[in-house]
């Protein structure tokens, strides 16, 4: 199981807080394993025998089965030509702390709509197995006809209550055999990936978020001397969309047939579907111009700002909606539980 990004970042932090005191690396991990938690031990002992027999640290990284990602190990692989370590270790460290605080942010932006619609599926499904049936009873001594909504209500009431297993049932299986299609099906991955972007006021975020990491991730790549091709190879085997995934891999394919960086990008992505317009010229010039980490960087940063504005004012939206939507949605079954009552006088 690989480690978390917060974990990673501590690990990169600890490790170049050692370094910059002037230890020797192995002499680093060996006391970082000292003080480290038990479940770090175990692969810190490996990268610390494989650093003993001679191997490369990020021949240590690569040996521990997918517990750092791609990046991290590309970027410790990159610093070992030059043989500043120490360096790579504060990009790491940039890199992560920046993905945790979008993380962070888009987490907080979602979190309170999140809670607000599950409370509120709650309580409707409360009302409608222990609160209608009460009414039922009530209404079961009437002389008359009740009105069509309370009829529907106690309809589909009477239903969830009676086959409310089997409901339940349904639903946990289909969500359980959607999330092992979605592990064993990479195409059904990207399908989800193209249409998440399509959310209503959620696409543009995600969309938003998705493009700030790719930036980062390629100008850190480039700010640590890889090649553009390798680090567009690097940026697509991290990626954890596969949109930009496969558009990665595109532009690596069309910069080897020969084609110059911004007329990669456009055949990449004819449709815009990542990349808008004000990117894909920015990076054209910064490319002619050679300052393409440069710009990544600052594009990033400047998108990464744009995002964090886009989900204050979400946030900020969507919470008087979501107030008012609970608010009618519960008034709406009181009201249509009630409406007998109202015409009492009509119905005994």
């Amino acid at each position: 199981m690989a480690l978390s990004k917060p974990e990673q970042l501590h690990f990169a932090q600890q490790l170049s807080s050692l370094l910059d005191s002037g230890l020797a690396l192995l002499n680093a991990i060996e006391l970082i394993y000292s003080c480290a938690p038990k479940k770090w031990q175990p692969w810190l002992t490996q990268i610390h025998t494989q650093l003993k027999s001679g191997n490369s640290f990020s021949q240590g990284l690569n040996g521990q089965k997918g517990l750092f990602s791609i990046e991290f190990i590309n970027l410790i692989r990159v610093s070992e030509r030059s043989g500043d370590i120490d360096r790579a270790l504060k990009t790491i460290c940039q890199q992560l702390e920046a993905q945790i605080e979008l993380k962070r942010k888009v987490q907080q932006a979602l979190s309170y709509p999140l809670i607000t619609l599950a409370s509120s599926f709650l309580l409707v499904l409360v009302m409608m197995v222990w609160v209608v049936p009460v009414f039922k009873d009530v209404f079961s001594h009437f002389q008359a006809e009740l009105p069509a909504p309370t009829q529907a209500l106690i309809q589909a009431s009477s239903l969830i209550e009676d086959f409310f297993f089997e409901i339940s049932f349904c639903i946990i299986a289909g969500a359980i055999l959607f999330f092992i299609a979605w592990i064993k099906l990479p195409h059904l991955q990207k399908k989800c990936d193209q249409l998440s972007f399509r959310i209503p006021l959620l696409g543009s975020l995600l969309r938003l978020a998705t493009l700030t990491y790719w930036c980062r991730t390629l100008g850190h790549l480039l700010e640590s001397g890889l090649p553009l091709p390798d680090a567009l190879r690097v940026t697509a085997q991290s990626s954890n969309h596969w949109l930009t995934h496969d558009l990665s891999a595109e532009v690596f394919k069309y910069l080897t047939q020969g084609w110059p960086l911004g007329d990669a990008l456009i055949r990449a992505d004819p449709k815009h579907l990542l990349f808008d317009i004000e990117t894909l010229q920015l990076l054209r010039i910064a490319s002619e111009s050679g300052s393409l980490a440069q710009m990544l960087n600052r594009r990033a940063h400047t998108l990464g700002s744009q995002l964090s504005n886009r989900l204050n004012t979400l946030s900020q939206s969507l919470e008087p909606f979501l107030i008012i939507s609970v608010g009618f949605i519960i008034g709406s079954l009181v009201i249509i539980l009630y409406l007998p009552i109202f015409n009492l006088g009509q119905i005994v």
